[in-house]
């Protein structure tokens, strides 16, 4: 942890907060609801990464034990229009991304995906087999057809560094501590809209594998910058290469850089510089962005937005 006081202003950064507003030509939009949670939707296929509500204040994340806030869960649904879902996908299972997402999967009839770590909160809180689909990332990959969507997991690595490194072994029940929700599977999800053939790359943490996304195409990329602003600058060169390059995006929408510990119904503001500077991403991306002819943007929360206007 570094000693510099205070935290990013996002009000400095408000030009990028610029995402195109769906409108009625949308054929796909897609809704942030903080850190890397996506609602991604036709209007009849629906795909929710994480589905992280609860976001538990930092007292009670370093020195108690931690569990979905159904209350929570239910506002966050309700004020996202949202009652079904074909899938919810945690992009790993720290408890920002996981700690709800068995919840929001039992709440909306989704199937819960992932990798083992995944299946193992999804068992602990009791989420019916059946609706639990896990990826190996030592199998050959195979997209998986939810609804209008075909979604591919291909395995990643979590931005360092890793807090909570290993797998969850057996079900994990909650109320747990915090370092119980170990990283487990890490993903970059590659979801294809098959009727309006638009592609977006999700990759929720600032980590990456080499050349795993070679070959593959995301007209659309939502970065986690979360830990990104503390790395040297040859690291968000090669993140931006393995991900932004790779599949060839036009655009990029950061996600995963405010601040969990504060709830939803206050407004988002940064991460603070002792774990994050998000003024430095920002900036490095930003010319990384010019030299490849790249929109980079950031998502207002609860819009829906549509990547993929011009």
């Amino acid at each position: 942890m570094r000693l510099r006081p205070g935290r990013p202003d996002i009000a400095d950064h408000a030009d990028l907060f610029a995402v195109p507003a769906a409108d009625h030509t949308s054929a796909l939009t897609v809704t942030w609801a903080g850190v890397s949670t996506l609602l991604v939707s036709d209007g009849e296929s629906a795909l929710l990464t994480d589905g992280f509500f609860t976001r538990p204040s930092l007292p009670r994340v370093g020195l108690s034990r931690i569990g979905p806030s159904e209350p929570r869960i239910d506002g966050c649904l309700g004020r996202l229009g949202v009652r079904r879902l074909d899938a919810v996908l945690p992009v790993h299972t720290h408890y920002d991304h996981a700690l709800d997402s068995a919840v929001v999967a039992e709440r909306t009839g989704a199937s819960l995906i992932g990798g083992a770590s995944a299946a193992n909160i999804g068992r602990g809180q009791g989420l019916s087999p059946d609706r639990i689909i896990v990826v190996d990332p030592a199998e050959p990959v195979v997209p998986i057809r939810l609804g209008a969507f075909d979604l591919t997991l291909i395995e990643s690595h979590h931005c360092p560094p890793d807090r909570f490194p290993g797998v969850i072994t057996a079900p994990l029940r909650p109320p747990v501590r915090t370092s119980a929700f170990r990283c487990g599977e890490a993903w970059s999800a590659l979801l294809h809209h098959r009727p309006s053939d638009r592609r977006v790359l999700i990759q929720g943490s600032a980590g990456y594998l080499p050349g795993v996304l070679h070959g593959q195409r995301a007209e659309v990329a939502y970065l986690g910058l979360g830990q990104l602003g503390i790395q040297p600058q040859r690291y968000l060169v090669e993140y931006w290469t393995e991900t932004v390059r790779a599949v060839g995006a036009h655009t990029v929408v950061g996600i995963h850089w405010d601040d969990f510990f504060r709830p939803l119904s206050k407004p988002l503001r940064a991460l603070p510089y002792a774990v994050d500077d998000l003024d430095t991403s920002l900036r490095v991306l930003a010319e990384l962005a010019r030299a490849d002819g790249v929109r980079l943007l950031l998502p207002t929360v609860w819009r829906r937005e549509d990547p993929w206007q011009s």
